[in-house]
């Protein structure tokens, strides 16, 4: 496991970054959990940044979840995505015609990774979630598609959270250290309805600074709004039916309080509140425009 630089490397000085402290790679649900355990999925998170308190790794991958599944609860029927289903799986999803607009929110959400095919064949669905960073691509899509996620642990107990609930702040979740994501169900009441997408960075290959995602019920007229990338965790509104022009600014801004709008380097706080009452504002139009026809 050991793969730090030799001493010939050219660039001594950097910090290696690898899991050098790592003695061992079990099954997920092996046996106990012990203090130094961490959860192994794609990896392409845990792998990024050192980790010096990692002595084991439990790896979800080796527990075969199938990907991408119709759901085999009559009673929720929708889509199962796997904790494991790796972001290439999910891009390759055809959704049935009853979903329509499911595809291009998909599509959306997986190019907003901005990664190469190597990161897109490694990269898991729930690694996203569960690395809890405002730009996460993953978040913005079960969010936004009313999901739910089945959380389990290692003496079999399970809970359903919804996904708006999943991220508490940058980097934080309601995961406890014995738990995993085990699948997010997206359901089919919602993935009926009409999306609209939109994305903002500061250049044309740099990371989401913020994200909108709205959706429009086609039974009901109900319009909800999802933020994310621009806020500290996933930000929501819900209106009974098409909000007027203007509406969501005022709703946004009575939601989300100037500390939680995200700052760092892809954009101050300012900037990503102004891009992001601009693109509420374009899904509005597009989901009016939707409702016009």
């Amino acid at each position: 496991m050991d793969a730090r630089p030799a001493a010939s490397a050219p660039n001594e000085s950097a910090k290696p970054v690898d899991l050098f402290t790592v003695q061992d790679v079990i099954a997920a649900d092996a046996d106990a959990w012990r203090e130094g355990d961490r959860w192994l999925g794609g990896g392409t998170h845990l792998f990024a940044q050192p980790q010096p308190q990692a002595r084991r790794l439990r790896d979800l991958t080796a527990l075969a979840w199938p990907p991408l599944r119709l759901s085999p609860d009559p009673a929720e029927p929708g889509l199962d995505i796997a904790a494991t289903c790796t972001v290439a799986e999910l891009s390759r999803y055809a959704p049935p015609p009853r979903w329509p607009s499911l595809g291009p929110l998909v599509r959306g959400c997986c190019d907003a990774f901005l990664a190469s095919f190597k990161v897109w064949n490694v990269a898991t669905v729930g690694g996203n979630l569960c690395a809890a960073l405002p730009a996460g691509p993953m978040i913005s899509l079960v969010a936004a598609a009313g999901g739910s996620c089945l959380i389990r642990d290692l003496a079999g107990r399970r809970r359903r959270v919804p996904a708006t609930e999943l991220v508490r702040d940058v980097g934080v979740t309601v995961l406890r250290p014995d738990e995993y994501l085990h699948t997010i169900r997206l359901p089919a009441r919602v993935l009926g309805g009409r999306f609209a997408l939109r994305r903002a960075s500061l250049h044309p290959l740099g990371r989401s600074a913020a994200l909108v995602v709205g959706h429009r019920d086609p039974d009901t007229g109900a319009v909800t709004l999802t933020v994310t990338a621009a806020t500290r965790r996933p930000v929501g509104v819900a209106l009974p039916g098409p909000p007027r022009p203007g509406e969501l600014a005022e709703l946004l801004d009575a939601r989300i309080p100037a500390g939680d709008w995200y700052d760092d380097v892809h954009g101050l706080p300012a900037w990503r509140r102004r891009m992001t009452l601009r693109l509420a504002e374009q899904v509005r139009a597009e989901l009016a425009q939707v409702t016009a026809r």
